[in-house]
């Protein structure tokens, strides 16, 4: 079985941080992901969880991520170690401050998202620190249509704020992504990287988390206890070799 450490990260339960000894923790690196939330216009929840999934797999795919890019020895050190990755929300002017930052941004749906090549634990840019980290609550308005290729089965058995449940797609679009051979990420890539976020019917979940496939496991800071399978990543290759 595939697994990954991950868990909830700091300031308030939305996101998630990787385990390990608290020495060490502040020279980690941390993903920001920051999703836009206008009062008047809050994205759907789902919406959210994807453009959440396609950022990460956006920003592992971008050029300046790769051997020899500006972002590739940050993306380089957090992709290697027990990734975190932090979820903030901002609207009108937070918004716009966020996008003159480097970054990558994301459209799914109704949601928007921008992520942020890793930074230090302490060492937030300050227009990414002032942002709120709680209170992330989005919710659907209606029931999602059928998933595609690449499905992000979440645990029926969890409750997890929109942050947090943001965090964990994430993941499993990471772990997802490093299972996947060059000729399988070229044509995911071909199909602009779609992954689909849905719960898993409860009958169904044990047999997922137990079949091989890309597990995430969040070390419990917050939200939820230590170990709990939060997210299975599953794809057509990734039931075979991975390749």
């Amino acid at each position: 079985m595939r697994e990954r450490g991950g868990a909830a990260a700091t300031g308030g339960g939305d996101g998630e941080g990787g385990e390990g000894g608290e020495g060490g923790d502040r020279d980690r690196k941390v993903l920001p992901l920051v999703v836009r939330i206008e009062r008047s216009a809050p994205p759907a929840r789902t919406d959210a969880l994807e453009a959440a999934a396609l950022a990460v797999l956006a920003l592992l795919d971008d050029p300046r991520a790769l051997d020899g890019g500006e972002w590739a020895e940050a993306v380089r050190a957090w992709d290697g170690s027990r990734f975190r990755k932090v979820v903030r929300r901002a609207r009108g002017a937070e918004w716009r401050r966020v996008l003159d930052l480097p970054g990558v941004t994301v459209t799914s749906g109704t949601a928007e998202v921008r992520v942020h090549p890793p930074v230090p634990l302490d060492g937030w840019p300050r227009d990414l620190s002032r942002l709120q980290v709680s209170g992330t609550e989005l919710a659907d308005p209606s029931e999602p249509g059928p998933p595609g290729d690449v499905v992000l089965w979440l645990n029926p058995g969890l409750t997890m704020s929109a942050g947090k449940a943001m965090a964990q797609a994430g993941h499993a679009a990471q772990l997802a992504w490093q299972a996947s051979g060059d000729d399988t990420r070229r044509a995911w890539r071909d199909k602009g990287l779609a992954a689909s976020v849905r719960t898993a019917d409860p009958a169904a979940w044990a047999g997922l988390v137990a079949s091989g496939l890309p597990v995430v496991r969040d070390a419990g800071f917050t939200e939820i206890e230590p170990g709990s399978r939060t997210v299975v990543a599953d794809a057509p290759w990734l039931r075979g070799d991975g390749r």
